[in-house]
């Protein structure tokens, strides 16, 4: 896929949103806009210095969703965290062709185009985790390593119709009901209410920014993002062959993803898995300081050049 593409400065009101969240967070930011090759501008915000880390967000998420990672890993890294197609400030485009994996994925080539940035570290939750896995796949060579973060909705073969009908009522409801109303009933999900339960504060801020997005965004990414991707299991030989560092992250009880997790373990040799106790889906803002510590290490083990592929004699399949 070929990316001509141009960095554009964000507009004075947009720089001033972001100075806001940025002092209220107690750090400077930048943020801009990079233009993809179908003509979109997707907005980013900037922090640190250092070898860059983009990180890509979940459905429910924006850019905001990093905060924790960003203040953390701007110490040592150049890390960017930019909003998707579809969640404002970046565009929503009205066509339903312009929403899909591939897209999705092609966009996070297109951010690094527009920073200049040869190759990255990419951190994905959830559908963030699925377009840095596409990422990885269609680009290997710009992809340091990758975090795969609570991916597997709707992965599972026997449960493929379910999530459908699921991603196309959740979609209705952004389309008829009030973006409040939609917000909380998505944020009260079975994988969400672990964060309620151990952060109340932290998963009303998660719910006040999901009332925020676009009902429009919301609901072509539903259907074109979500609905429409290819199921992890039919991407077997591609990940078979997948040599980028990879670190796979799920909570315990983000029960459609468990599965789908040890699946890439087992078929993805450069990678490790950690499982998280008593965490729902949000890993990054249930359990911040883990996860920073996990990927830390993770990247350090990369930069030192100390991650290599399993061990072929622990696939003997032996018991003893």
């Amino acid at each position: 896929m070929p990316h001509n593409i141009s960095a554009d400065r964000a507009t004075s009101a947009d720089r001033a949103t972001s100075a806001d969240r940025a002092a209220t967070a107690g750090q400077a930011a930048t943020a801009g806009f990079v233009t993809t090759d179908d003509g979109v501008k997707l907005y980013y915000e900037e922090a640190g210095a250092g070898f860059p880390i983009v990180f890509v967000h979940e459905f429910a998420g924006d850019c905001r969703s990093y905060d924790s990672q960003l203040r953390h890993f701007a110490r040592r890294y150049r890390c960017v965290a930019f909003n998707a197609r579809g969640y404002p400030p970046s565009d929503v485009p009205g066509d339903p062709a312009s929403y899909s994996q591939a897209r999705a994925s092609g966009d996070i080539a297109d951010v690094l185009d527009g920073l200049g940035l040869a190759t990255a570290h990419v951190v994905g939750l959830s559908m963030g985790a699925f377009a840095a896995l596409h990422f990885a796949i269609a680009w290997p060579a710009r992809a340091r390593s990758i975090v795969v973060a609570g991916c597997g909705y709707g992965a599972a073969p026997e449960r493929r119709a379910q999530f459908a009908e699921e991603a196309e009522a959740a979609a209705r409801r952004f389309e008829t009901l009030t973006i409040e109303e939609s917000a909380r009933a998505y944020a009260l999900g079975p994988t969400r209410v672990q964060l309620q339960n151990k952060d109340p504060r932290g998963w009303e801020a998660f719910r006040a920014a999901l009332a925020t997005h676009s009902a429009a965004g919301s609901a072509l990414t539903l259907r074109g993002v979500q609905r429409r991707r290819p199921s992890l299991y039919d991407l077997g030989d591609a990940l078979r062959a997948m040599t980028v560092p990879a670190l796979i992250m799920c909570g315990d009880e983000d029960d459609p993803c468990v599965e789908a997790s040890i699946f890439l373990k087992r078929t993805i040799a450069s990678s490790a898995l950690a499982m998280i106790p008593r965490t729902g889906h949000t890993i990054n803002l249930e359990e911040p300081a883990r996860f920073n510590a996990l990927v830390a290490d993770f990247l350090h083990q990369v930069e030192a050049g100390r991650w290599s592929a399993r061990d072929p004699r622990s696939l003997s399949g032996a018991i003893l």
